[in-house]
């Protein structure tokens, strides 16, 4: 399946704890119930959104394969099996692929983040590339890993047939332009925020990555709809009015915020895992606020 083309809005799907911390399955199977009747094209399971740094093996296994069981059968499933070393990334990667997943979203390595230099991470994806049994994705996000990926290290490994695409969650538009001159047209050159989506359509980027899609997915899928159909304006009104949302479930009130967000939209939200904490009163009130303003509630 190496020559899959994405397109389309994928949440990083929520995962949902309860209040002792354990993962709620129930909840979680129920979201991929009700997201399959939304307008979306796969799923991502242990993304950044998925509070993935807080799972262990056999949580992660078990998220995977309620995923594949419930999702919808045209649907694209991706998973975040990158771990800090080759080896263990290669492990979870494979096992991954034996329960179904599509293609593996890879982290970049950062713990020894003074060390992951463009010649480490080239030999990092291409030795996890060469070794695993399903397509793999480049996962750039620095706002957790405070390593970016450089277009030099996008350009090498778009060249190897068995890494297919790229999620820059950086919303950095001048650097997704460089990008896309360096990388063959079949490379699938993916936005991981709802903040660059529109912007990122006008420069021809087919598929989005978006913690926005959890909840609400159909308007994300509206963007691109209203855009691909020749109404720029129409799209770009919704991208302005679910913009305040992104920010609010992003960078403002994170993941708490997010699952806050979806739990008001029909959603199960659940509880963060510890340490996270869950959001004050006061600022559930703001997410209520935002959510009312930009017209989802």
């Amino acid at each position: 399946m190496t020559n899959i083309q994405i397109k389309g809005v994928i949440p990083p799907m929520i995962t949902p704890f309860n209040e002792n911390g354990d993962v709620d399955y129930q909840l979680f199977a129920e979201n991929v119930e009700k997201w399959n009747k939304d307008n979306l094209a796969g799923y991502l399971v242990l993304g950044s959104n998925s509070e993935t740094v807080y799972l262990n093996e056999e949580e992660k296994l078990e998220l995977i394969k309620i995923t594949v069981e419930t999702a919808k059968k045209d649907r694209l499933i991706l998973a975040g099996t990158g771990m800090e070393s080759t080896k263990e990334t290669i492990k979870l990667t494979n096992k991954a692929a034996k329960l179904g997943v599509h293609a593996a979203l890879i982290l970049t390595p950062f713990y020894y983040g003074g060390k992951m230099n463009d010649e480490a991470l080239i030999q990092y994806f291409t030795d996890v590339a060469d070794n695993v049994d399903i397509p793999v994705l480049i996962y750039n996000v620095p706002k957790f890993t405070h390593i970016n990926v450089s277009a030099n290290v996008v350009e090498k490994l778009s060249r190897h047939p068995n890494i297919i695409g790229m999620k820059d969650s950086t919303g950095d538009i001048p650097q997704l332009v460089k990008f896309q001159s360096v990388i063959p047209e079949s490379f699938n050159l993916m936005v991981g925020t709802a903040s660059a989506w529109y912007p990122a359509l006008t420069l021809g980027v087919k598929a989005g990555i978006l913690a926005l899609a959890n909840c609400a997915p159909n308007e994300c899928a509206m963007v691109q709809e209203e855009f691909e159909k020749g109404n720029a304006d129409k799209a770009k009104e919704i991208y302005a009015r679910v913009f305040p949302v992104n920010q609010a479930v992003t960078a403002t009130y994170g993941i708490a915020g997010l699952k806050y967000a979806c739990s008001l939209l029909g959603y199960n939200g659940g509880y963060v895992r510890k340490p996270l904490l869950e959001l004050k009163d006061e600022e559930k009130e703001k997410i209520k606020q935002i959510l009312i303003k930009a017209e989802l509630m």
